[in-house]
């Protein structure tokens, strides 16, 4: 893959990550603790958790990112990072911050 359609690709991914991010923040509604009934702050409650574990996983989404634009930058983008074999632009295309080839993955799982 050339580095123009890398570059491409990470932008969009970093952009699609950071807007998530930003949706799954915490929303505070201004509502005091005193005046709400027990339902909704344990509904609160439950959403900031969801909300916190998609975070997480978008936190993780982002340093795999870094990751992927670091190696860009190194000249290693598109080699697995296990064995330096090619990673096939379909799969770059489809996971631009793949780290491993299809079967690496499969025998790490």
């Amino acid at each position: 893959m050339d580095d123009e359609r890398a570059r491409k690709l990470l932008t969009a991914e970093r952009e699609r990550i950071e807007k998530a991010l930003a949706h799954y923040g915490h929303e505070d509604d201004g509502e005091l603790a005193a005046e709400s009934d027990a339902a909704n702050l344990a509904s609160d409650l439950y959403q900031d958790e969801f909300n916190e574990g998609l975070s997480a996983d978008l936190r993780e989404q982002l340093a795999a990112l870094e990751r992927a634009e670091a190696r860009l930058a190194a000249g290693t983008y598109g080699l697995s990072v296990v064995s330096g074999q090619p990673i096939p632009d379909e799969r770059l295309e489809a996971v631009p911050t793949a780290e491993l080839t299809v079967d690496e993955e499969r025998a790490r799982a």
